[in-house]
């Protein structure tokens, strides 16, 4: 039976070959390829620093680490995202709030984000910080995120996994120019893979060093940081630090993959024009918007389905499609509805209409390189046929 499935990494020699290459080497950790690929990475993201790590997960969980969230300090996120968005915030012991997004780039709406930070004001309480999540791959607006951090005095963070690739304003290095740490993931599904592993970017020195040594035990071996008389074997743990290195045989992997980024964001864009060409002629469907200002590079395609209006169900409308061997997907359940996240702080729908909304008729088609276009004409056929 045919299967089209949302996840599919692309592997090709010249990976395989690097990797194997570092397999006979000398170093299958804590070699030269951590450094050479912080360095590509700083210099197609425009960061001054990179850490590389073991995930998107831990890029969020050190950020929050390395900002000083404690118990108490509210940090503000949209609630469509990945669990570890929010998360991060929970390992600190500080407290999540839920911001809606706007119903066009289903990124965070910064004039309900202004409206929560002076409600907040108002209490003379003060948001400790703000997670952006490029959905999809669509920037947030990040000039109007880094006019309210400058105003209201809180850190920005850049949730960037999705939008490896996309531009802001014709740059590629928006990222690292308007957010205070970026975190990027590199898990099998994303434009580029290391199998599993992340990335904090960041043009702060201070922020930069501290990770490095919190990616690594807390432990500190730079000899100027150390007693003068210390030997050649010694180091200091001064923090509470965690395992969350990337090994010499993934930084060899996301090498290889970082060079082919740009041909992947081209056939992403392309399967998507394909996409936008026959599904945006229905209205009962609703393709991704696209802001002027942006290159978005689909991470994800988020195809919005009005259910109400066809009479029938989420439900079973994907198991018309699985029986087709289309497996969709959904990005995401609303956060805030997780039973964690309701039974601990009473989250509720209100003021988060659109993100309900966009779940409620939210579909994420099939979107990697390996999509041939008669995969993509295939899925169009399959979901107009199936609209009754």
């Amino acid at each position: 039976m045919l299967k089209i499935t949302n996840k599919h990494q692309y592997i090709n020699n010249e990976d395989i070959q690097l990797v194997t290459k570092t397999l006979k080497g000398n170093f299958l950790t804590g070699g030269p390829l951590v450094d050479i690929f912080e360095s590509k990475l700083n210099n197609y993201f425009g960061g001054k620093y990179c850490n590389v790590v073991s995930s998107g997960t831990s890029a969020l969980h050190l950020s929050g680490l390395v900002l000083g969230w404690k118990k108490n300090d509210i940090v503000i996120v949209s609630p469509i995202t990945f669990l570890s968005t929010v998360n991060c915030i929970e390992y600190q012991k500080a407290k999540p709030d839920f911001v809606d997004i706007e119903p066009y780039t289903y990124t965070i709406d910064v004039n309900k984000l202004e409206d929560k930070i002076k409600k907040y004001k108002k209490n003379n309480k003060k948001i400790k910080a703000v997670i952006g999540v490029d959905y999809a791959g669509h920037p947030c607006d990040w000039i109007a995120l880094r006019y309210l951090a400058n105003r209201y005095n809180f850190m920005l963070i850049n949730d960037n996994c999705h939008a490896l690739g996309s531009k802001y304003y014709r740059s590629l290095k928006y990222s690292t120019k308007y957010a205070d740490l970026v975190t990027q993931s590199y898990h099998t599904v994303k434009n580029i893979t290391t199998g599993e592993g992340g990335a904090v970017l960041t043009n702060n020195k201070y922020f930069y060093e501290k990770i490095k040594y919190l990616r690594s035990h807390g432990m500190i071996r730079d000899k100027k940081k150390l007693p003068k008389d210390s030997g050649g074997w010694f180091y200091e743990m001064q923090n509470l630090g965690y395992n969350f290195r990337l090994s010499e045989i993934q930084c060899a992997l996301g090498i290889s993959q970082l060079k082919k980024l740009d041909k992947f964001i081209k056939k992403r864009n392309k399967i998507a024009e394909i996409y936008n060409n026959y599904l945006a002629k229905d209205e009962r469907l609703t393709v991704p918007y696209v802001s002027s200002q942006v290159t978005h590079s689909y991470h994800l395609y988020p195809l919005q389905i009005n259910f109400k209006r066809l009479k029938i169900t989420k439900k079973l409308f994907y198991n018309r499609l699985l029986k087709k061997g289309i497996f969709l997907n959904v990005h995401y359940i609303p956060v805030h509805t997780q039973p964690y996240y309701k039974k601990k702080y009473k989250f509720k729908n209100d003021n988060l209409e659109n993100a309900m909304n966009f779940y409620e008729n939210e579909f994420s088609l099939p979107m990697h390189p390996n999509l041939k276009t008669s995969d993509v004409n295939y899925i169009i056929k399959q979901i107009i046929n199936n609209l009754y």
